[in-house]
């Protein structure tokens, strides 16, 4: 398939004379080693999960098809939900051997080609039920946090106007 990791591995087995997928293999172990060992593995875990899928989320949008822009967002939906989960959990990272790698191999499940992958199965077997279960008090929890906030802004914006309305007149 032409592209530009196409054109980089053939100008690699060019160069290595080594077949493609040798490298790919040899690519995919060093990575892997990195995300067990190596220094950084969370930042490159956390960008394998965020660069290929903000890629194509970004083609989606510039597309008319829904359907691409579905995938995505479904993905995203699943990305933040574990992300607030590994947040409050993260220390547990500590005590799982080769978290990074696991956390890796998740988010690649997630964002594979087709239907259900692991967005769309933990989407439609676990998020969207509870959702449905509960989307009352989620709209109402939201609504009157839409209004607290709006609230507050108003009240800023007054009180802004206020105290640059009295230095006007001191000065």
């Amino acid at each position: 398939t032409p592209g530009p990791i196409n054109d980089l591995m053939t100008a690699a087995e060019e160069k290595t004379k080594v077949q493609r997928i040798y490298l790919a293999y040899g690519v995919i172990g060093l990575i892997g080693l990195w995300l067990v060992y190596g220094w950084g593995a969370p930042l490159l875990a956390n960008s394998i999960g965020f660069l290929y899928p903000a890629y194509w989320s970004i083609k989606a949008l510039e597309t008319n098809s829904l359907k691409d822009d579905k995938k995505w967002l479904t993905y995203w939906v699943v990305f933040a939900f574990f992300s607030v989960i590994e947040y409050f959990s993260g220390f547990l990272m500590y005590f799982i051997p080769f978290y990074w790698l696991l956390k890796c191999l998740f988010m690649v499940w997630c964002m594979l080609p087709g239907q259900n992958n692991g967005a769309e199965f933990l989407y439609n077997r676990l998020i969207r039920p509870k959702f449905k279960q509960h989307q009352g008090q989620i709209d109402k929890m939201m609504g009157d946090a839409q209004n607290a906030v709006g609230g507050f802004v108003d009240t800023m914006t007054n009180e802004a106007k206020n105290l640059a309305a009295e230095h006007l007149k001191a000065n």
